[in-house]
């Protein structure tokens, strides 16, 4: 009898299943809530991290035009030219097992999630590669882009992998946004910015939207289908996401591509746009690939694309294919594990990822810097 559980086990540790073995998933817009106490959570140590993030709300203004300008102001030419929407107050969900174990706020509210785009982002171009439309993340993007866009000796040095680890240096201009002006340093001025030496590519991690967006822009060249429709139809439709969300560009970002015009929506909400979802979609997203691409028996993403995705960067050890790392290093939460990993946007919105603990935490409005001390909280109760 001993030797026949040894081998169910090693069964399913070996053919990948143990995550959805363990997992629920929600059917429809339904979804299951059990009490902490049935997964041995302490529920009095987890509403005591739910109260904190109830009373640490996001300090910046609730209309996000104004956030935005005040957040951007030091960013010379700096413009709002995409949708933007009045903000919510504090909301989320943690996730164990699949099932909602704590809830707070308006979780169906529809908001803008700025930076956690990024991880929506790369996830289509993780489609794009097991699907074969790109060979290989180390492939030049110059091979695929043939518009101009990735000409000159350091520009066609660029891969996909630079671009979706933030550490391209591309050079140039798109949508009217200057690579230089978004988030320059806080020493020089606009002729030090401009005439700044050119790091090679893969060396040096910058935070910088216009080379997000040209992401976005190139990985509508290779689908050559606007990028919330892949979306749609590959993830969110699978997932049983609502339909609410929408993912937004610029109002002078559209192109035209085989006889249609079409769209390049934007990597966050820097300049307005982005992704606009509820807190119930973020969940859903989080636990696809806390569950390693698998939703109930199907698999959307490869494990082994998921697992390239979250290693991290030669320049930015806390940085993967778009994703946040809990590594040692900048980004790092102390005392809390190194495997997290995590999506994170501008106002305190996070969709963060546990796979050991089968854990996902989304949190929205939360001042940015308490949500070390959040996480803390709530991996006290586990």
């Amino acid at each position: 009898m001993k030797l026949l559980l040894s081998l169910i086990f090693l069964s399913f540790f070996f053919n990948g299943t143990v995550f959805s073995q363990t997992t629920y998933f929600p059917t429809g817009s339904s979804w299951e809530v059990k009490e902490p106490k049935d997964f041995k959570i302490d529920a009095t140590k987890l509403k005591e991290a739910v109260k904190f993030a109830k009373e640490n709300e996001y300090s910046g203004s609730k209309d996000l035009r104004i956030a935005i300008l005040e957040g951007f102001k030091q960013e010379p030419f700096h413009k709002i030219t995409g949708p933007t929407k009045k903000r919510g107050s504090p909301a989320g969900i943690i996730l164990k097992n699949g099932y909602i174990v704590a809830q707070w706020g308006d979780t169906e509210r529809v908001d803008m999630t700025f930076s956690v785009t990024k991880s929506f982002l790369s996830t289509t171009a993780l489609l794009a590669l097991e699907k074969g439309l790109i060979d290989n993340f180390e492939d030049p993007v110059n091979n695929y882009v043939w518009d101009g866009t990735f000409e000159g000796k350091h520009n066609s040095e660029i891969t996909w992998k630079h671009l979706l680890q933030q550490n391209s240096d591309w050079s140039g201009e798109l949508w009217g946004g200057l690579d230089w002006a978004d988030r320059p340093p806080s020493e020089g001025d606009l002729d030090d910015w401009k005439n700044r030496k050119l790091n090679t590519p893969g060396t040096v991690f910058e935070y910088n939207d216009v080379r997000v967006n040209l992401l976005a822009y190139s990985l509508l060249q290779v689908w050559r289908k606007p990028l919330p429709q892949i979306l749609k139809e590959k993830i969110m439709d699978p997932i049983a996401a609502s339909s609410t969300w929408r993912w937004f560009g610029y109002e002078n970002a559209w192109i035209d591509l085989d006889g249609l015009k079409m769209q390049s929506v934007t990597g966050g909400g820097h300049s307005g746009g982005g992704m606009f979802i509820s807190t119930l979609d973020m969940a859903r997203f989080g636990l696809l690939f806390e569950n390693n691409g698998m939703w109930k028996e199907n698999q959307l993403l490869s494990a082994e694309t998921i697992r390239e995705a979250v290693q991290p960067s030669i320049p930015n050890s806390n940085y993967g294919y778009m994703w946040w790392l809990n590594n040692p290093g900048d980004r790092n939460w102390k005392g809390l594990s190194e495997d997290i990993f995590y999506a994170a946007g501008f106002g305190g919105n996070f969709i963060v990822i546990d796979q050991a603990k089968n854990l996902v935490v989304v949190t929205r409005w939360l001042e940015p810097s308490q949500i070390e001390t959040f996480m803390n909280k709530v991996y006290n109760a586990l």
